[in-house]
């Protein structure tokens, strides 16, 4: 397969409702569509998901826009290709950045499995025709936090994740699990703790969470270690594990029990799929995070998901929790709890809303052969 055009389609969209974590509230999503084009015409969709300021890792809607089309598009452009994970190293002189490499290594996921005729759960190992559905709820207001998770589990979501800090995190936990008291639940703290606040995560045992994410800094799995030894609640790494190799450390010191997997934050398919290999082998429960992502984005975390190491359920929602109307058709969709995977749909098995991508496109550049 030789690619023979890529175009960035930087697009914005407001979310139904604000999101907000220990750093910052999102009230519209910034995000970078990438198109890849073959000899043939056939197109293949990725999506990056990073973010318009640094908050959540050092990339940007800006640095990526610059890397992908500055660095990465040469690397790819009109040069053979036999499989997609042949591209991390082709990628490898380009160092970190792994928001732009997963973007383009995306695309050529999707084009190279309709090029095959093949779905992308398929190509990636993936088995199941169902997943469980997981909802993340942030809000500023605790009040608004419950109401909202009344609303996810009436909607039939399996799990829920909440947003915690100093200040907010007993006072959201109580209510909540004084409601619902089976309910599985987990609190992602953003790094919004060091070990001096050790005592008070440990009174957060009492509530029987199903983990408690990145609790400490977001570089860190050193100090995670020591925490981890004091905690009864499993500790759950997401930012400070963007590669295999951070996830194979931090297992070796002991650093978490559950790893959450982002294929934007890590690189990609092909590196989330080792990771997960990699913990299927050692025991390691790993679920798929979310990063408010569109249908495309989505879609490629929902085929991620259906390997069998995906145990808990992810931050995998329908399209209509976040967006007014996605950018694909059609859009995803909860039912009893649970998403369905297009195993027998060639690619990511969703089609772009060319329409809706027009409206919500701020920016476009297209590189040809």
């Amino acid at each position: 397969m030789i690619v023979k055009k890529i175009t960035l389609h930087h697009i914005r969209m407001p979310l139904k409702t604000p999101f907000s974590n220990s750093l910052t509230t999102v009230t519209e999503r910034d995000l970078i569509l990438v198109e890849a084009e073959d000899e043939e015409g056939r197109t293949g969709w990725g999506e990056c998901v990073v973010f318009t300021s640094p908050w959540y890792t050092e990339e940007t809607v800006g640095t990526a826009w610059h890397v992908i089309g500055d660095f990465l598009v040469p690397l790819l452009l009109d040069r053979p290709l036999e499989h997609p994970s042949e591209i991390p190293d082709r990628f490898a002189p380009i160092r970190r950045h792994p928001m732009a490499k997963a973007a383009l290594e995306g695309a050529i996921w999707d084009l190279w499995c309709r090029y095959r005729g093949l779905s992308l759960a398929r190509a990636l190992g993936g088995s199941r025709d169902r997943i469980v559905a997981g909802a993340a709820v942030g809000s500023a207001d605790p009040a608004t936090m419950l109401e909202e998770i009344r609303l996810r589990v009436e909607e039939g979501y399996r799990r829920i994740k909440v947003k915690i800090k100093p200040g907010a995190d007993v006072e959201v936990l109580e209510p909540i699990r004084a409601e619902f008291p089976a309910l599985p639940l987990m609190a992602d703290a953003n790094s919004a703790y060091t070990l001096e606040d050790l005592d008070h995560l440990k009174y957060l045992d009492r509530f029987g969470l199903l983990m408690i994410e990145q609790p400490l800094d977001a570089d860190d799995i050193v100090d995670h270690a020591k925490l981890q030894a004091e905690l009864s609640t499993p500790v759950c790494l997401d930012e400070s594990l963007q590669s295999f190799g951070d996830v194979r450390q931090a297992l070796e010191l002991g650093s978490c029990r559950v790893v959450n997997i982002k294929p934007g934050r890590v690189g990609g398919l092909t590196e989330a799929k080792r990771i997960h290999d990699h913990c299927r082998k050692r025991g390691i429960p790993v679920w798929c995070g979310g990063m408010l992502e569109s249908g495309v984005g989505r879609a490629q975390n929902i085929a991620l998901a259906s390997l069998e190491g995906f145990t808990l359920p992810g931050d995998l929602s329908a399209s209509d929790r976040y967006w007014e109307r996605d950018l694909i058709r059609p859009e995803v969709t909860v039912e009893n709890g649970t998403l369905s995977v297009p195993l027998n749909l060639p690619g990511i098995g969703f089609e772009v809303d060319r329409d809706r991508l027009r409206e919500a496109r701020l920016n476009k550049r297209t590189w040809e052969a």
